[in-house]
């Protein structure tokens, strides 16, 4: 029993403050949401208990990126507020990358009075079908007709959020629901997340079958981040590890025999070639990390998900085996010790394969090297490093700074651009002191620099580092490799980031040499609360190899 539940007042609540109070049995720390009338209630009961952090965000999507954010590093699940109608709509394009991540949100959305729902009839804040336009966003999503269903339905939202494959759920909460007075429940505590068993003959056979590699891999993706011990006994075992990026630090990267998230290099792709089995955990193997599903990966190829649905989903594979990839990871580990007879070369091949990888990216940076040489000098080592799709993202944010722990990186995985910042905040909040860097550029950053005003507000503990090159440079090199040189609509008129930070009060550095940057980093995690540094790309210099999208197979 929580102390929320042991504190809680002896009068009648509402509806409000019985979610709530179930929100802090779940040991949510924190809420992100605008307020609004249609779901004031809930935000009345949040200040009145005072026992969970409620961040006013400026929009709904930076509200849900917000708790998307802080969901993946706390490692529990996220929690926004929005209003109904067009705000529960804001709210969408964040549920995309919540889904496509599949971090647990639980989306708490107002809605109009009962007796006025599904009328069409122009109802303040309606929208028609509004539950439908959820679903299609979520993994699931529920309409709260009646304070009697209340808290079964909540649990069962937390329930299916947190379930693997988990993912974000939307709950529809009438006003007059919210404002309705209810008997406390008898029992708060969330529903038991039933976790899938690999069976014992499925382990026992893939046990047996990896005992006879010689140079085995083991691909780690998301769903695998809290596999990390198993992981790392096979590792100690002699297996290689290889990372999706969402999976990165599954296992330190650090590790000898850790080959990162390089998986698209050529060096590792012949490298590949000369092993003798793979073992996929928890991850999709996404088109854009095997060349649209083209990447010669080792064979036989084995896989294990909490996803039955999943088996040869993206790749045939030799053997599949359904179950959490923590239990399974570390049940396969334990019959597995002792067992196996690792190439001698294999260590060191492997060690080759990734620094060639390496090599071949910085290879691509030319004067930006220095701006990652500049990053992991100042970076302390449990930086949570936080990267909005931009240039230097894709062409070194996203692989070369090391992660040591499978919650230390946040991107935005679906490939949306504007989501650093709020996400930058939502990780600060949930990082318990460790500081946060986020990566933007400058167009990504406009999209939703409104933002910075809630960092500032609510003290988040994160540097943004902007990189300014005026425009979408990944946009601008596209239409120069594929449409003739003809640039349209890539440029952007940019605001001078020095008079916003100014106005704001935010302390702000700028670069224009490469170099510099060290300085500005250091004198940036120094502060206390959110800081900014611009790096002027055209003072700095173009890249010594244009950056033209995903790789493809040529």
């Amino acid at each position: 029993m929580s102390d929320a539940e042991t504190s809680r007042p002896a009068e009648q609540p509402t509806a409000g403050e019985v979610l709530v109070a179930f929100l802090e049995t779940c040991e949510v720390k924190s809420a992100f949401g605008v307020i609004s009338i249609h779901n004031m209630p809930v935000l009345d009961a949040i200040a009145r208990r005072n026992a969970l952090r409620f961040v006013p965000a400026r929009t709904e999507a930076g509200a849900v990126s917000m708790a998307d954010a802080n969901a993946r590093v706390s490692g529990g699940i996220g929690v926004a507020v929005t209003s109904t109608g067009t705000a529960a709509g804001n709210a969408c394009g964040a549920m995309v990358e919540a889904l496509t991540a599949g971090t647990p949100v639980l989306h708490i959305t107002g809605q109009i009075e009962v007796d006025y729902l599904d009328r069409n009839r122009g109802y303040i804040h309606e929208a028609r079908d509004q539950l439908a336009m959820l679903r299609s966003v979520s993994k699931a999503a529920w309409r709260i007709w009646s304070p009697d269903t209340l808290l079964g339905i909540l649990k069962e939202a937390v329930r299916t959020a947190l379930t693997p494959p988990t993912g974000p759920v939307s709950i529809e909460i009438p006003i007059d629901v919210q404002e309705a007075l209810m008997d406390w429940p008898a029992d708060f505590m969330p529903v038991e997340v039933p976790l899938p068993l690999p069976t014992e003959t499925a382990l026992d056979a893939l046990a047996d079958a990896l005992a006879e590699a010689r140079r085995p891999m083991v691909w780690l993706g998301g769903g695998a981040r809290h596999a990390g011990f198993g992981a790392a006994k096979l590792a100690e075992y002699g297996f290689g590890v290889v990372t999706s990026v969402q999976g990165r630090g599954s296992v330190p990267e650090d590790f000898a025999m850790s080959l990162g998230a390089f998986n698209l290099q050529p060096a590792i792709e012949e490298f590949y070639r000369s092993c003798d089995a793979m073992l996929v955990v928890g991850s999709r193997l996404r088109g854009n990390e095997t060349l649209k599903y083209t990447l010669d990966l080792p064979r036989p190829l084995y896989q294990i998900d909490a996803d039955p649905a999943a088996e040869n989903r993206s790749y045939k594979t030799n053997r599949f085996v359904h179950g959490d990839s923590a239990i399974t990871l570390a049940g396969l580990a334990k019959r597995l010790e002792g067992r196996m007879k690792i190439d001698p070369a294999f260590a060191d091949d492997l060690a080759d394969a990734r620094a060639k990888a390496e090599k071949s990216m910085r290879d691509t940076l030319g004067p930006y090297n220095a701006v990652l040489n500049a990053v992991q000098a100042a970076a302390p080592d449990d930086l949570i490093w936080v990267r909005d799709i931009t240039l230097s993202n894709s062409t070194w944010g996203n692989r070369l700074p090391r992660l040591t722990g499978s919650r230390d990186g946040v991107h935005a995985l679906g490939g949306g651009i504007g989501l650093g910042v709020p996400m930058g905040i939502g990780a600060a909040l949930a990082a318990n002191g460790r500081k946060t860097l986020t990566l933007a550029g400058d167009g990504g950053f406009a999209i939703s620099m409104t933002e910075i005003a809630t960092a500032i507000q609510e003290q988040a503990d994160v540097v943004f580092l902007v990189m300014n090159d005026r425009g979408y440079g990944v946009i601008r090199n596209i239409q120069d490799s594929k449409y003739g040189g003809r640039q349209n609509y890539a440029d952007l008129h940019t605001p001078d980031f020095s008079i916003f930070a100014e106005s704001l009060e935010l302390p702000y550095w700028r670069v224009d040499e490469a170099t510099d940057l060290g300085k500005a980093l250091v004198a940036g995690f120094i502060v206390e609360g959110p800081a900014m540094i611009e790096v002027d790309m055209r003072a700095v210099g173009p890249f010594a190899q244009p950056f033209a999208g995903p790789p493809v197979r040529t």
